[in-house]
């Protein structure tokens, strides 16, 4: 049918977007600077709201929820390698460098 025909070419428009979008994230480092104690251990974390804003920062349109912290908030400083869900059939690893602030 004609309404099935057009589902099929929204969710292939779709995947091909999040496709496109994945290539250019795949590889990015994101720096996200928080305050942190000497030892390097961050006093709160960073979180997949935290990490979404800072991609937005740089022009990906990515929600929180899709960004993947199976370990829970980010609360050393570091680099750490997030998954990225764009699509169901489209998922990136980003680089995320957290940057200890002691003040």
């Amino acid at each position: 049918t004609a309404y099935r025909r057009q589902r099929q070419m929204c969710i292939r428009d779709r995947l091909a977007a999040s496709q496109a979008q994945g290539e250019k994230l795949t590889g990015q480092t994101v720096q996200i600077t928080q305050k942190s104690g000497v030892d390097g251990r961050l006093f709160g974390s960073v979180t997949n709201s935290d990490i979404a804003e800072a991609l937005a920062k740089q022009g990906f349109a990515v929600e929180k929820a899709q960004v993947r912290l199976p370990t829970g908030p980010l609360k050393v400083a570091g680099d750490h390698v997030v998954a990225v869900a764009l699509h169901t059939d489209v998922v990136v690893d980003v680089t995320i460098t957290v940057v200890g602030d002691h003040a």
